[in-house]
C-alpha cells in the first residue's frame, strides 16, 4: 500500500522557529517532515508521508482561527493530502486550542481522518473530542515518545479502516459519545457484582463514572471591613492602553498588575480590553464597566472600608486553561496577602 500523503501541523516552538518571542508569526509551509515529523513517519511504520509541514505562531494562530484555517485547508487540497495531524500538544493552551480547532475543521469540512495527541486538561480536548479521537498524553514534552506511539497505533487503525475500541482499549480521551453494547450479564447482575466488589474490598470499574469537582472552600468574612485593605481586580482583560505586556485574548499565558496610585476613574483611551471573548465596544468605552475603579473611589471617600489597594492583578480568562487559571489566582492572592489585603472585588464578565 502507498503511503498516505498527510500534513502535519505544529507551532513554532516544534517548528524550531523560536519560543514566546516568536509566537506571533503568521503560518508557513515547509516540503516534508521536519524532526518531529519524521518521528511520526517512523512510528506509523511507513504508512503515511508528511508531504508538507505548516507551522505557525501560538499566538497568531489564536488570534486568526480563520485565516490559520484556510491556509491548512489550502496546503491539504494543494498537497492532495488525505490524513491530517496535529501535535502533539500535550496539555499547552494555545497550540491545544490551534490543534483542536483545526482537526475538527479538517474532520467536519473535509471529511478527513485526523489525528492528534494531548493531555486531558488542554482546552483543546472540549473543543474537538465529539468530532475525533485524541490520543491521551503527559502534560509536557517528557511523554513524546508515549504520545507518538499512541497517535501511531490509532491513526493507523483509523487509515486501514479497523473497529475502534473503547478508551481504555485504544488508550484516547473519551468523547462523550454512547454506545450501544451487548454483554454476557444483563445491567442488575453487574450492578450487583460491583456492590460485592466494593463492600468486600475487591476491585471493580464503574460503568456511570460521576464527574468530580473541586471543593474550594469559602473564603472568611472581612471581620472589621471598616479599617480593611481592600483590592479590586479582573479576569476581564482591562489593561493600559497599547496591552504593553500583551496579555492573550484567548487562553491567556500570563497575569500583571498595573498601578492605580493617583487615579480616581478609568477613563476612555487610557485603558482598553485585551479580552477575546466579549464585545470590547462597552468596556473601551468606559473601563469602569469591567473593572469598578470609580465606584470603589467613590465607597472608599464614604469610608465603607478602609483603604484602596494602589494597583490591580488582571488576566483574561477567555478559554484559559484551568491549570493556568489556578496558578494565576495561586499567585495573585499570594501577592495580595504579602501586601495584607484582606478581601478583593474580583470582576468576570
Amino acid at each position: 500500500m502507498n503511503a498516505i500523503r498527510t500534513i502535519h501541523y505544529i507551532n513554532q516552538f516544534y517548528g524550531q522557529i523560536g519560543g514566546e518571542e516568536k509566537a506571533g508569526i503568521p503560518p508557513s509551509l515547509s516540503d516534508g517532515p521536519n524532526n518531529l515529523g519524521a518521528q511520526l513517519e517512523k512510528a506509523f511504520g511507513g504508512a503515511i508521508s508528511i508531504v508538507k509541514t505548516v507551522i505557525c505562531g501560538d499566538n497568531y494562530a489564536a488570534e486568526h482561527g480563520d485565516e490559520v484555517k484556510d491556509f491548512v485547508f489550502k496546503a491539504i487540497r494543494d498537497a492532495g493530502a488525505e490524513f491530517f495531524i496535529a501535535g502533539p500538544s500535550f496539555a499547552a493552551g494555545r497550540y491545544g486550542i490551534a490543534c483542536g480547532s483545526l482537526c475538527q475543521a479538517v474532520a467536519k469540512e473535509l471529511k478527513l481522518p485526523v489525528m492528534a495527541a494531548m493531555n486531558p486538561l488542554s482546552p483543546g480536548v472540549d473543543i474537538a473530542k465529539r468530532d475525533m479521537y485524541i490520543c491521551q498524553a503527559g502534560d509536557s514534552a517528557r511523554d513524546m515518545r508515549n504520545a507518538i506511539a499512541g497517535m501511531a497505533r490509532l491513526g493507523g487503525k483509523l487509515l486501514r479502516g479497523e473497529k475502534i475500541g473503547t478508551p481504555e482499549e485504544e488508550g484516547y480521551i473519551p468523547r462523550g459519545v454512547r454506545v450501544n453494547v451487548r454483554e454476557a450479564k444483563r445491567g442488575s447482575r453487574r450492578a450487583v457484582d460491583m456492590l460485592i466488589a466494593k463492600v468486600t474490598g475487591q476491585p471493580f470499574v464503574t460503568e456511570l463514572p460521576m464527574p468530580t469537582f473541586d471543593r474550594v472552600p469559602p473564603a472568611p468574612a472581612v471581620a472589621d471591613i471598616e479599617h480593611a485593605l481592600l483590592a479590586i481586580g479582573t479576569e476581564g482583560g482591562i489593561v493600559p492602553r497599547g496591552n504593553p505586556d500583551r496579555i492573550e485574548a484567548h487562553n491567556a499565558s500570563k497575569w500583571k498588575s498595573y498601578p492605580l496610585t493617583g487615579i480616581m476613574t478609568l477613563r476612555k483611551g487610557d485603558y482598553e480590553v485585551a479580552h477575546g471573548g466579549y464585545d470590547p465596544v462597552p468596556g473601551n468605552e468606559n473601563p469602569n464597566r469591567v473593572l469598578p475603579l470609580d465606584v470603589a473611589r467613590a465607597c472608599q471617600k464614604e469610608n465603607r472600608f478602609g483603604s484602596l489597594l494602589e494597583e490591580y492583578p488582571v488576566t483574561v480568562g477567555n478559554v484559559t486553561a484551568v491549570r493556568s487559571a489556578e496558578r494565576y489566582g495561586h499567585e495573585m492572592g499570594l501577592m495580595l496577602k504579602e501586601k495584607g489585603v484582606l478581601g478583593i472585588i474580583l470582576t468576570s464578565t
